[in-house]
């Protein structure tokens, strides 16, 4: 994209979505990590974060973060939200960057210890509606409260040449379709289909959900990721393929370890 620094992208460090396919492993589950502007910013930290950090060819050294942000406090998102604290902050040893996280994870059954937040300078609560900045050209915001069981929340991440909206884990309602009109949309899609008897209990979206919101929407690209076992045994690179034929789209199914650079978007 004109203007766009070839340094700014996103980093899957894991695909995987709920509780089966991140207890098997079958995708690995450590969260995102984006570069926007020379801001290091780690969202959703699930099982295996840490490891798939250092695993990474190139490895993604902890150490450059700026900043952690949960959507949510589920394990899949924030199950490695304590060892990231430690290792952006080497040990607690250089107090650094700043944790972005709804209020239900610091207080009563809290997913972020209490000895950890001592390592950090700053931590800022999350709301619907909220706007933050990250730096002087970089900001995010979360616009909706999500439907699902704990405090959940999507982002837009602003940039000056482009804004990248990101849906995490949500039931379908109509005010999605509102709130999420960056020209990049990452979409969280547990399931492939959804029977008619899930829909009072199933807090995830469906393919079905994701072609409403992309021809709604109509994003310059859109990259799938967070599959449940559905969508792992419908073979989520076919489903995108497919999608981007019905949609008129560019439709991507990110992979472990997929790199996105922002000023491909065009390509």
């Amino acid at each position: 994209m004109e203007n766009t620094p070839e340094t700014d992208y996103v980093k899957f460090l894991g695909t995987a979505g709920a509780r089966i396919v991140v207890s098997k492993q079958l995708r690995a589950s450590g969260g995102m990590w984006y570069s926007l502007q020379g801001f290091n910013v780690l969202v959703d930290p699930g099982p295996g974060c840490l490891v798939r950090c250092i695993s990474s060819r190139p490895k993604m050294d902890p150490m450059k973060l700026d900043a952690i942000i949960l959507t949510h406090r589920h394990l899949d998102h924030a199950a490695d939200v304590n060892v990231m604290i430690e290792a952006m902050t080497e040990g607690g040893f250089k107090k650094r960057g700043t944790l972005y996280t709804p209020e239900d994870a610091l207080t009563e059954d809290p997913i972020v210890l209490q000895y950890v937040r001592s390592y950090i300078p700053k931590i800022e609560i999350i709301r619907e509606g909220g706007r933050y900045k990250l730096s002087d050209t970089v900001s995010f915001e979360t616009p909706l409260k999500h439907h699902h069981p704990s405090e959940t929340y999507g982002i837009n991440f602003f940039t000056p040449n482009y804004t990248i909206s990101l849906i995490v884990d949500t039931r379908y309602f109509p005010e999605l379709l509102k709130h999420y009109k960056g020209e990049i949309l990452i979409i969280n899609v547990v399931r492939y289909t959804v029977d008619k008897d899930m829909k009072t209990w199933l807090y995830h979206l469906s393919i079905a959900d994701v072609k409403e919101i992309v021809t709604t929407l109509k994003p310059k690209v859109t990259i799938l990721t967070h599959f449940g076992m559905t969508m792992i045994k419908a073979q989520p690179g076919k489903v995108a393929e497919r999608l981007s034929q019905e949609t008129g789209s560019k439709i991507i199914a990110a992979g472990d370890g997929m790199k996105f650079s922002f000023a491909d978007m065009e390509k």
